[in-house]
């Protein structure tokens, strides 16, 4: 019975995940077949493409503060709820605007809960970080994959993308009903003690800046892969099915460093090296699909998914650059917070020049001349230190 006290927190955690990306990601498989039938424009669907890192930026800085006052465990569980409810909505939408407000409401929810999951896994793993994270790195990008991947072929199986979205509704709900147990007796823990530490005072430290934006231009990167990549494929040439495939490359390659990389950063002090080598993989992938796109599509896929393996970097970094649930919790919600509000540039940029100029090529350079600050972020928050000691600084 303690084991299963111990560890049912892990699988409550596991499950949460998985749900922090499908409503998001399983939008761009099907974009043009929503564009078509809702009636979006080029900057509408940019704006859709755009929406996750706008509700994170919004919702994720509440997220800290909610805790306090609903406990860590009971935020996650209205975040649930608002991920479900936001699902359900939007597949009854029949305009752009509704469409667009169930989605943000979905996205709040996914919100919220990744910026409190980082502290809740040092809060239950304290000595198990590296593992813990990345475990629940995996998941997430296992869900990730799932989504890409699986959304054409069950609309197509459904009759269509309403159906093909309904699915990773199941998910959700699931997740919900191994959260609940997290609410009772000792699990219910409230937030006061992230009183200690706001994102005010991350603001004022130079590695609450450098995770900021790190984590924006790095997610930048990555919504506008998931959100655009189908699209790009399609204009190559590609077939539904293949852009479908070719993103769930891009995304389902990331399984391995996602389970990988949180465990090595966390015996690692300063991961400069491996932080570069995967900055590299993204210069190569996005300048295959500028010069060459149908050459080697998979090997492209395969370069953006290794490129975008500074995801699960990160998720290291928050658990391994604090050492209290506390600071973790709000060196987490100040980077992610500040880091979507950049972060939008992405996919927004990418859709706007594309209408603007007809051609994907130039949304792709955007991304690599984003990706310059990006090397300089990365590199100062590589190094070994604590947010503590700046704190106190």
């Amino acid at each position: 019975m303690e084991t299963l006290r111990r560890w049912m927190p892990l699988v409550a955690l596991l499950c949460l995940a998985f749900n922090l990306r499908p409503v998001a990601v399983s939008v761009g498989p099907v974009l043009t077949e929503i564009t078509a039938e809702l009636g979006l424009t080029g900057t509408t669907a940019g704006l859709l493409t755009s929406l996750p890192t706008l509700c994170f930026a919004a919702f994720g800085a509440a997220a800290p503060w909610v805790a306090r006052k609903l406990g860590d465990h009971g935020t996650i569980a209205v975040a649930l709820l608002a991920l479900i409810a936001g699902q359900v909505l939007r597949l009854l939408a029949d305009d752009a605007v509704g469409f667009l407000l169930a989605s943000a409401l979905a996205l709040a929810g996914m919100a919220m809960a990744n910026v409190l999951l980082p502290s809740l896994v040092r809060q239950h793993y304290p000595d198990r970080i590296g593992l813990v994270t990345a475990l629940y790195s995996l998941t997430l990008t296992i869900g990730v994959t799932v989504a890409s991947m699986a959304t054409v072929p069950l609309a197509v199986a459904l009759g269509g993308w309403r159906a093909g979205l309904g699915t990773i509704v199941i998910a959700a709900v699931v997740a919900l009903l191994f959260w609940l147990p997290m609410l009772r007796g000792g699990h219910a823990t409230r937030g006061a003690r992230g009183d200690a530490v706001t994102l005010r005072h991350i603001a004022r430290t130079r590695l609450g800046w450098a995770l900021a934006v790190f984590f924006g231009i790095q997610s930048a990167q990555a919504y506008s892969i998931f959100g655009w990549l189908a699209s790009v494929y399609r204009s190559a040439g590609l077939d539904e099915v293949q852009a479908g495939l070719m993103l769930g490359i891009a995304t389902g390659v990331g399984i391995v460093p996602a389970f990988l990389i949180p465990a090595y950063v966390a015996r690692t002090p300063n991961p400069t090296g491996l932080f570069l080598a995967i900055m590299g993989f993204l210069f190569a992938g996005y300048l295959g699909l500028i010069f060459a796109p149908t050459a080697a599509p998979w090997l492209w896929a395969v370069f953006l998914a290794l490129g975008t393996a500074s995801f699960p970097l990160l998720l290291a970094l928050f658990g391994t650059r604090a050492r209290t649930p506390a600071a973790t919790a709000a060196l987490s919600g100040f980077a992610q917070s500040v880091g979507y509000v950049i972060a939008t540039m992405g996919p927004l940029s990418f859709g706007i020049l594309h209408s603007l100029t007809g051609r994907w090529e130039p949304s792709m350079w955007v991304q690599l001349v984003l990706a310059v600050p990006m090397i300089v972020a990365g590199l100062y928050a590589c190094r070994p230190r604590l947010i503590e000691d700046q704190l106190r600084a």
